[in-house]
Formats: structure tokens, sequence, C-alpha cells
């Protein structure tokens, strides 16, 4: 795998008969996509639909990691300190605070403040 690759949920989605709906911490990634939009050339950037399964993570981490968001680290060692799962090969994270700090640490985006 050349690239990391990041999993976003589209907005707009119906659950339980409500909508629609978007994911809070997707919609907190996309946002930092939008202040680093050079980011979109550095990594691979999949946007995908609410409904389960997931065919597109499935492929990848298997049925139980459909998660969002989800990063899936080209290079295991850079995400060393930060809370990772594995899946056969794969080294992902679906924790939207751990992958803000990811994306900070090896692609010099922003951080958000904290008071």
């Amino acid at each position: 795998m050349a690239k990391d690759i990041l999993f976003t949920l589209a907005a707009g989605f119906t659950r339980d008969l409500q909508g629609p709906l978007y994911c809070p911490e997707c919609a907190i990634t996309e946002g930092l996509l939008h202040y680093h939009p050079e980011l979109r050339d550095r990594i691979d950037v999949r946007t995908i639909d609410f409904k389960r399964p997931r065919p597109e993570i499935v492929a990848l981490l298997g049925e139980t990691n459909q998660d969002c968001p989800c990063l899936i680290v080209a290079e295991p060692t850079k995400a060393d300190g930060l809370p990772v799962s594995t899946f056969e090969d794969k080294t992902f994270i679906n924790d939207h605070k751990a992958i803000i700090e990811y994306l900070a640490r090896n692609y010099g985006t922003s951080r958000p403040a904290h008071d």
C-alpha cells in the first residue's frame, strides 16, 4: 500500500427513520481536509455511504472493522504511540482524535486548539 487511506462517511444518510444525518467525527475529519486541501493529494481519501456492510472497508479490514472515520496506515511505525488496531497485515486508526494527531505528525496539518 503506497498511501494512507482515509475513509469518511458521506453526509445526508437516514438511520432509524431519522435524517438527514451526518457523522460528527467524520465532519471534524472532513473539516481538517478543508483546512488542508493539499492533504487530498498526499493520502487516498474515500467518502463512502453510511449503510452497512461497507464493502470498501470490509475488503481491506474485514466485517468487524467498519467504523468511520478510519485511517489505514501505510507505514505502521508512523503511528507509534497512537491507539491502533490491526487486521491481517494492515494497521488502522478509527479514533478521530488519533487520526488528526497522526495527520499533524506525519503531514504537518494543524491541531485543534484546547483551552
